[in-house]
């Protein structure tokens, strides 16, 4: 099985300037480019550049022209994807130059060849990981080979290769996210088992929240996630004493973890009388004044006065350090990093304090809205696999709560730019941070508009609905642009779909008859279909789409919930280990959530078409293939497949 390559450039200088997400959506911009008028010309990209965001909000045409033609004088040459790529940066440089923006606030492109970026890592950073990696993986039985790492070594960086650390790191962050049992662990893997596996852990990570786009060290190799795990009031609700009233909890749940861990050390340095407000975990952190606070007020059976007697700040973080070193908290950064405001090391040493010993008392006064009812739950998976998905795409901000992030609409039309590019009317948009209410609603009314145009059924939701934050409305829009996204990626493999418009019973015929040539019994009637509860039927797909991905050894009856459950594990870490980028969770599976159900259907389906046909000849004749195709293409709806289509109104 050959791994995902993705938009490959034929000069890797070129390459290295941009991330795979950003050339996919610049090369859909480009063949939409191309289609409106058959050939495109260097004369042609000034005006039709103006659908792409960076370049068009801050050039005007003219000034486009002019630049074009100091880069490429003949107009009337024909523009291929790699001229459109370089006339595309230089316009970014010139865009960005304008705006004060660089590569780290921008687009984030890689200005470097990814071999440089290793050398960019400092000591620091890197021993902290070491120590994070050495820690919670010491007692693994395929790691104790390699561990501990040695941190003034480059032993990490080759150690990681294999992708099994990264795998086995993300259980650490959060526990069962990835089925162990579809990590390749030979001693000796070959290139395509390795491969397997960091498709497994990129896939994996986005899943629980890490940013992969550009990936670097702002997650602290997963270890971010887990410090922060606990930094929400289901797993402490002893946060409740940070808020006065019920108005303040809603505000509180709706954070994100660095923002109440922020709230946290500011609620214990006014218990200390400490008349500043930490607002990051850098600059205003420097001095070491809040951690001798913090630190003397949550153990000051260790304090030391001399902490803030000293004046020198080199000097006063060695003593908090020793302070936190008496209290067991020590771990992640040195001295010389409190005074340098290294923000991912603060933020890990301070979570790490809060782990230990948070100062909250164990009686905790009840808030009756905090018991969670089904329609709850529900509403929380739904959130989660919607914001995660959202994140994935790479848009300029990170959202942690998409009832309350997505509300003043920037975040949704940058979403609906990538999945229909050139669709937005950014001249119109207002741009964050948005003071005045009715800008939020402008944009939103947009959001609302476009969703309209793409056939979303949006009745009685008005952009207002979006920006008061309207949960079932939100969620019913958000389903319709994850459903969009999956059948555009469908429909836009033209070759097997033959330019139609493909529908949820498509793909329902299709797994259908994936596993029924494969020589299974299994069937499944629709997205609802509760026999699908034991997994089994997902994974005679996966093992119809690639024969040895599936090892049935492994797999269970699917008889109780215990085996039902391991086996949905097992199917989203295959099908993420194949290159299919999905959120949703084992419950989804087990539950029968049958918009959950129809995108790992779809996804599994996009991972199949994507693959060479020598690539499923391995595993399906070609005669198979080509009866694959003629389903989707000549396919009707029958009475079963109607069953399957998942209203698109998306109700909750």
């Amino acid at each position: 099985m050959s791994g995902y390559v993705g938009i490959v450039v034929s000069d890797p200088s070129l390459q290295n300037q941009f991330t795979q997400v950003e050339l996919r959506s610049l090369k859909t911009h480009f063949m939409s480019m191309r289609r409106d008028s058959g050939k495109l010309t260097v004369g042609d990209l000034a005006s039709k550049m103006s659908r792409l965001k960076v370049v068009g909000e801050n050039l005007s045409e003219e000034e486009r022209a002019s630049l074009i033609q100091d880069y490429h004088r003949d107009l009337q040459d024909e523009v291929d994807f790699e001229l459109f790529l370089k006339v595309y940066l230089k316009l970014q440089a010139h865009a960005n130059a304008r705006t004060g923006s660089n590569a780290k606030n921008s687009s984030a492109f890689l200005k470097a060849a990814t071999t440089t970026l290793l050398h960019t890592i400092s000591e620091s950073e890197k021993a902290s990981y070491v120590a994070h990696i050495n820690n919670y993986l010491a007692g693994d039985e395929f790691l104790k080979k390699y561990l501990p790492i040695d941190s003034s070594s480059n032993d990490l960086f080759e150690i990681v290769k294999d992708g099994v650390l990264l795998c086995k790191l993300i259980n650490v962050a959060v526990p069962g996210t990835i089925d162990e049992r579809a990590i390749n662990t030979k001693r000796l893997l070959n290139p395509w088992e390795r491969n397997e596996n960091h498709t497994l852990c990129l896939n994996s990570a986005k899943a629980i929240g890490c940013t992969v786009v550009n990936i670097g060290t702002q997650d602290f190799i997963e270890g971010r996630i887990q410090l922060l795990a606990d930094l929400n009031l289901k797993k402490t609700p002893q946060l409740l004493q940070l808020v006065d009233d019920s108005k303040d909890v809603e505000e509180l749940m709706s954070l994100p973890p660095e923002k109440i861990l922020l709230r946290w050390m500011n609620f214990h340095l006014k218990k200390a009388g400490y008349k500043k407000i930490v607002t990051n975990f850098s600059s205003d952190i420097k001095d070491g004044e809040a951690y001798a606070n913090l630190l003397n007020v949550l153990a000051p059976e260790h304090s030391n006065p001399s902490t803030l007697a000293v004046k020198n700040p080199l000097q006063r973080a060695k003593l908090i350090l020793e302070h936190a070193d008496r209290m067991g908290c020590r771990r992640y950064l040195t001295a010389k990093d409190i005074v340098e405001g290294s923000p991912n090391l603060n933020l890990a040493f301070v979570a790490h304090i809060f782990q230990h010993r948070n100062g909250l008392s164990t009686q905790t006064k009840e808030i009756s809205f905090l018991e969670v009812s089904p329609d709850d739950t529900q509403i929380s998976r739904e959130e989660r696999a919607f914001r995660l998905w959202i994140n994935s795409l790479g848009n300029s901000t990170y959202i942690d709560n998409v009832f309350e992030d997505l509300r003043n609409g920037w975040v949704l039309l940058e979403t609906l730019d990538k999945l229909s590019p050139g669709i937005v009317n950014w001249k119109i948009a207002n741009k964050p941070p948005i003071k005045l209410p009715f800008r939020k609603v402008e944009n939103c009314n947009q959001v609302v508009k476009i969703g309209k145009q793409l056939k979303f059924s949006l009745v009685n939701i008005a952009g207002n609905d979006i920006v008061q934050g309207n949960k079932k409305l939100i969620l019913a829009l958000l389903w319709q642009m994850m459903r969009y996204n999956v059948l555009q990626l469908l429909k836009n493999l033209r070759f097997h779909s033959h330019g139609k418009e493909i529908t949820d019973a498509d793909i329902l015929q299709w797994a259908n008859a994936k596993v029924r040539i494969s020589g299974s019994q299994s069937h499944m009637n629709s997205f609802k279909d509760k026999s699908l509860a034991d997994g089994i039927f997902f994974l005679e797909l996966l093992s119809a789409v690639q024969p040895r991905a599936v090892n049935w050894s492994l797999v269970t009856k699917g008889v109780t919930d215990e085996e039902k459950k391991m086996n949905a594990t097992y199917i989203i870490s295959i099908a993420r280990k194949l290159g299919c980028s999905i959120f949703l969770l084992p419950e989804d599976i087990t539950e029968v959530n049958q918009k959950m159900i129809l995108t790992l259907t779809a996804s599994i389906m996009h991972w199949f078409m994507k693959q060479p046909v020598e690539e499923k000849a391995s595993g399906i004749s070609d005669s198979e293939n080509g009866s694959q195709s003629e389903t989707i293409s000549n396919s009707t709806l029958d009475d079963s497949a109607s069953d399957s289509s998942i209203e698109e109104n998306g109700n909750i």
